[in-house]
């Protein structure tokens, strides 16, 4: 039995008996702890079923954890009952709402002191380790939990709470089930040394590196279907790790990738960052990124790109290789092309070095499937795929508000609509020359270059206000 998750579960508890004897909790009909632990089933229940294994230590899962003695035909009906109706998924548990109201009234909407980020994180606890008793997992499973779990943390931050549970910090002391501490939960499950509730301190370090990165990453603007994905690939890792601390049997997972996308729209960023979780989670051992494109890898010459090839992977050994552009490798097939030979020696590295490399080759869409397409083993090794939308007009402006708070600029609302106006028509106008955000890059650069140039002959005469203010007039240049 996991102690952690017990005693996260007994901790959930005790704080619905504190919430009930308040006059926060008006449902007469079950106890607030009984309505935390049918909320508990119900979200098992969701997982059930989808990796086609055998049930029985699934149910006795749900028996000794949570007290519920079912069969098969029973559950089953439960599930369908419960979960089964098309709103499971936008209506967060009800004693959720219960938790919520109770750190609002307490004012402790932050999430290193909420107790419904508290509930929030026994929720995560529980299915992960729900999905890691049995032999098999699926990516099914880990999309529910994952989905779950984000709806969970979004209908919290519609009520003003900040943060989430990965960054709330808690950590379920098995001697006192309202113990809290600075250390992570997740700490000890994510790492290649996992425990049952005991972990040493690097591994709660690197388990907090994992959670600051994935902030980071949701705080990115945009990009919502590509955090789902990584959130999803962080939970598939984990429950692996969980499975192989316990002895059990598993698949081996390929973590190499596609990245498809337009110009601009954060691949290089996302990149960045899994590397580095990737190092957090105990995938990789460095962690660091080299990127490169057709240049880096290709030469003229024959025999000389098998060599720099191997150079630049022996460069990226222990954590991931980014390939810009990728599908130039395989575009020219002439006589003197011999991006063909960076591709064979590439495959073969990922073969002889599945331990300490990941491969991420990124580009357009439709040309990256022809770069997939190319090659049998290129289709063979890349079998995750994510795709990298581009940007809204109001997402560009959040970067370009982003970009001038980081370097201490302010934009007028006259400045601000003419920017929203001009992303607008570049975002329908969709010319090949369009780049989302380092379209915004360029335009803040020359916005920078004019409002310098216009208010130079100032003088002393300049205020801080002046300095730090692009106006219209600053953006109308950007463009012409």
């Amino acid at each position: 039995m996991n102690n952690e998750l017990m005693t996260a579960i007994q901790s959930c508890y005790a704080e619905a008996d504190k919430i009930e004897n308040s006059n926060i909790y008006n449902d007469t009909k079950m106890k607030l702890r009984e309505m935390v632990q049918f909320d508990f089933l119900q979200f098992l229940a969701y997982l059930c079923f989808s990796d086609g294994a055998d049930m029985r230590s699934e149910l006795a899962f749900i028996k000794n954890y949570l007290g519920y003695d079912f069969d098969i035909a029973r559950l089953n009906t439960f599930k369908y009952q419960r979960t089964a109706y098309s709103g499971f998924l936008t209506n967060p548990p009800r004693s959720l709402s219960f938790f919520a109201q109770s750190d609002i009234r307490s004012m402790t909407t932050y999430s290193k002191t909420s107790k419904a980020f508290q509930l929030v994180h026994t929720f995560q606890l529980l299915g992960e380790t729900f999905i890691a008793c049995n032999n098999i997992s699926s990516p099914i499973e880990i999309g529910h939990l994952t989905n779950y779990i984000s709806m969970m943390e979004q209908y919290l931050r519609k009520l003003g709470f900040t943060g989430s549970h990965a960054q709330a910090g808690i950590h379920f002391n098995s001697n006192s089930a309202n113990s809290l501490s600075s250390t992570p939960a997740s700490a000890g499950r994510i790492t290649q040394n996992v425990n049952d509730g005991n972990s040493n301190s690097s591994s709660s370090e690197q388990a907090m590196d994992v959670d600051v990165l994935l902030e980071e990453l949701n705080a990115l603007t945009g990009l919502e279907s590509v955090k789902q994905d990584i959130q999803n690939l962080v939970n598939i890792i984990r429950v692996q790790k969980l499975r192989e601390a316990r002895g059990m049997k598993q698949p081996s997972i390929s973590l190499h990738m596609v990245f498809s996308g337009n110009p601009g729209t954060g691949k290089t960023t996302v990149a960045r960052l899994l590397a580095n979780i990737y190092k957090g989670l105990g995938v990789l051992p460095s962690g660091h990124l080299v990127e490169v494109d057709r240049s880096k890898l290709v030469v003229g010459y024959v025999g000389q790109t098998a060599t720099k090839t191997a150079q630049v992977i022996d460069e990226a050994l222990g954590g991931v290789l980014f390939i810009d552009e990728a599908y130039t490798l395989s575009a020219n097939k002439g006589e003197n092309d011999f991006g063909q030979e960076a591709i064979d020696t590439l495959l073969k590295a990922m073969e002889d070095h599945r331990d300490d490399l990941i491969v991420i080759v990124a580009g357009y869409p439709d040309l990256m499937e022809d770069f997939l397409n190319s090659n049998p083993g290129l289709r063979s090794r890349f079998n995750k795929y994510i795709f990298f939308a581009d940007y809204t007009p109001e997402e560009l402006i959040e970067i370009l508000k982003s970009m001038c708070q980081k370097q201490e600029y302010k934009m007028t609302e006259e400045a601000i609509t003419f920017a929203l106006d001009y992303f607008t028509k570049r975002v329908h106008e969709h010319s090949e020359s369009f780049a989302n955000a380092r379209e915004v890059r360029n335009f803040m650069e020359k916005a920078i270059a004019h409002q310098a140039s216009r208010i130079v002959t100032f003088g002393d005469d300049v205020t801080d206000d002046v300095l730090i203010t692009f106006e219209q007039s600053d953006f109308e240049a950007a463009v012409q």
